[in-house]
């Protein structure tokens, strides 16, 4: 079995009697190219162990993050530490990091065996020990029965992990990866993000995975760093990200929501724009005026009849049939983009949900996530 980069030694060789809580920190570290700002300075922390995923759009900075901590591109400012150790200025292949890129980048002369002990070779590991830690690295990632297979003789799939072995055969602190399952399809994608959770329980490695997929971070990730314009703009765990955003752009960018721009009156009723009441846990909180109000479609629910309180009304656009759940779309005066919602299989209500018919619709108050307040 492949073990994980040992303890942080001290002066006598022996193991420190505390090790870091903190695989990784980044401490104001920041990079401009050319005076254009592609990372604002920012401070980050990364557990031992956990499988921490770097989320976001193109362009917003969660590759110049991964390549800062890889040392691929130098900071503009800041300092990064790595088992306890500052790193800013150490070189990529002094670092105890290895990185696992979308292209494999394997050696398509090598055999799978010979690319997994590329790294062992080059680090001049003893034959036996290379042997071993080479046959432990392919049963990780399952590929024993391959190990004489030249790359080309593999799929997308078996590639990719054979390029994960390689990266873990040399037991670093830390495996950076690349949006790694980018260039495969979708029920591949969804075969290896099964197989990447179980390689990362099974080594206990601390895993930085940068996507721009939110699914696949949700799917594998212990915490998430919602990223946007070179700013991390909230870390949590799936759950928090997805029920309790932050902000707009998290709300937005993870999972499909619905927005609804409201005030608060003295009496503590939220209302919309067009004066209806709705339901929000937090109106009886006294500072604030107006706000954005977030809603899942999965919160919304139909009302069991006209005149339910705190009820929107709408005409349906569309209600699509997907399988698990049924999705519909709602035009409401409340609101300029239409209403989304989805209901599990079985709950569809055709009657109630035709095109064009009329529906009221509502939500619990503990469902609404008020985003962006304004003080009174």
């Amino acid at each position: 079995m492949i073990e994980p980069a040992g303890e942080p030694q001290s002066a006598g060789g022996a193991p420190e009697t505390s090790s870091p809580r903190h695989t990784i920190e980044l401490r104001g570290v920041s990079k401009r190219y050319r005076g254009t700002e592609a990372l604002a300075p920012l401070d980050l922390e990364i557990r031992d162990g956990e499988f921490f995923c770097l989320l976001g759009p193109s362009g917003c900075g969660k590759t110049t993050t991964l390549n800062l901590i890889g040392g691929f591109v130098e900071a503009t400012s800041g300092e990064i530490v790595i088992q306890g150790e500052n790193v800013t200025n150490v070189p990529p292949h002094q670092r105890n990091v290895n990185t696992v890129f979308q292209s494999y980048a394997l050696f398509p002369h090598l055999t799978v065996r010979d690319n997994v002990a590329f790294g062992l070779k080059m680090s001049r590991v003893p034959a036996r020990e290379s042997e071993v830690r080479t046959r432990d690295a392919l049963e990780l990632v399952r590929l024993t029965d391959y190990a004489d297979y030249y790359p080309a003789q593999l799929s997308g799939g078996q590639q990719q992990r054979v390029a994960v072995a390689r990266a873990l055969v040399n037991r670093p602190a830390v495996l950076l990866l690349d949006e790694p399952l980018g260039a495969l399809d979708l029920k591949l994608r969804k075969q290896l993000q099964v197989e990447l959770a179980r390689i990362h329980r099974d080594v206990g490695t601390t895993f930085v995975f940068v996507t721009h997929d939110q699914e696949e971070a949700m799917a594998m990730a212990d915490r998430i760093a919602v990223m946007n314009s070179g700013r991390i703009e909230q870390v949590g765990t799936p759950e928090e990200i997805y029920a309790r955003p932050s902000s707009r752009f998290v709300a937005d960018f993870v999972g499909e929501s619905n927005f609804f721009e409201v005030e608060r009156r003295g009496d503590g009723t939220v209302v919309t724009a067009g004066g209806s009441p709705v339901p929000c846990s937090m109106g009886a909180s006294s500072d604030w005026s107006r706000a954005t109000l977030m809603v899942r479609p999965e919160a919304i629910r139909f009302a069991a009849h006209k005149g339910e309180h705190l009820c929107l009304e709408g005409e349906v656009l569309q209600s699509s049939f997907l399988g698990s759940f049924t999705r519909v779309a709602i035009a409401c005066a409340d609101t300029q983009a239409p209403v989304l919602a989805t209901l599990p299989y079985g709950k569809r209500h055709r009657q109630e949900l035709r095109v064009e018919s009329t529906v009221s619709f509502t939500w619990d108050p503990e469902d609404a996530v008020v985003l962006d307040l304004q003080q009174a």
